[in-house]
């Protein structure tokens, strides 16, 4: 995505997407700019579960719904906040109706974030997929995953660093298209500061890096080239087990 110059800053975003070492693509991925309003920006990755066919129509679901929703949403009068709680809430239903005519139980994570024109930004999450905060390469937040391995971490039953290898390391807790509803984690910046690289991804990208590489990688490389190192560095670690992967990231520069 080129990119777009404002009165004050540079913004500029990208999106990855690769299959990995799997059979079918089940990870969907978009930044998509807003119709009318210059400056508001919302970005999502979907991963899908359930079968060959129904994680991709689960994760299809998620980018159909927060087209719709965003198409509606006015920037600076409807609340950032409510507009991603119904796109996770709108989304967990309508996987749901699709599950009934579907021969697979299709479910999907869902990691999003609203930037608006203010450069005011709005996160929310259900599942592993991540957002990570990176202000220059330093890690300011990243959600926080709805699954067992980080209940167990969570009760301090479990290491960070042992996490990634544990055998149950795939069960989530909280996602879009089970009978349970799904989590609603808002997260909410005041404003993004020259050099912040807001990061959306799938577990099958986060899995091989620390935030100290990720953080490095985003500070040194322009967001296309940054998207493709880590799907490069990632592709290399999996050693040919890899899951689907997709990233969508963006960064506020100063004009030069």
């Amino acid at each position: 995505m080129p990119a777009a110059v404002t009165q004050s800053f540079r913004f500029s975003a990208a999106t990855g997407l690769h299959r990995g070492d799997r059979a079918y693509q089940q990870d969907q991925v978009e930044v998509i700019v807003h119709p009318r309003s210059s400056g508001a920006v919302l970005a999502v990755v979907a991963d899908g579960m359930g079968g060959k066919s129904g994680g991709r129509k689960a994760a299809d679901q998620v980018l159909l719904t927060a087209r719709q929703i965003f198409e509606r949403f006015v920037p600076g009068q409807d609340p950032a906040s409510e507009m991603l709680k119904q796109l996770v809430q709108e989304s967990h239903l309508m996987i749901k109706l699709t599950a009934i005519t579907a021969e697979e139980e299709p479910h999907s994570t869902v990691a999003a974030f609203l930037i608006g024109p203010s450069l005011e930004c709005d996160v929310i999450h259900a599942g592993d997929s991540r957002v990570y905060h990176f202000r220059g390469a330093e890690l300011m937040k990243r959600t926080v995953d709805h699954s067992f391995v980080q209940r167990l971490i969570d009760e301090g039953k479990l290491s960070e660093e042992a996490a990634n290898a544990h055998p149950q390391a795939n069960l989530l807790t909280g996602c879009l298209g089970t009978h349970a509803d799904p989590p609603i984690t808002p997260w909410h910046i005041d404003r993004l500061e020259f050099g912040d690289t807001m990061l959306a991804c799938s577990d099958g990208l986060w899995h091989y890096f620390t935030p100290k590489e990720i953080g490095a990688i985003l500070h040194a490389l322009p967001p296309r080239e940054a998207s493709e190192m880590l799907i490069n560095k990632a592709r290399q670690r999996a050693r040919g087990g890899g899951d689907n992967l997709s990233l969508a990231l963006a960064r506020i520069d100063p004009l030069r």
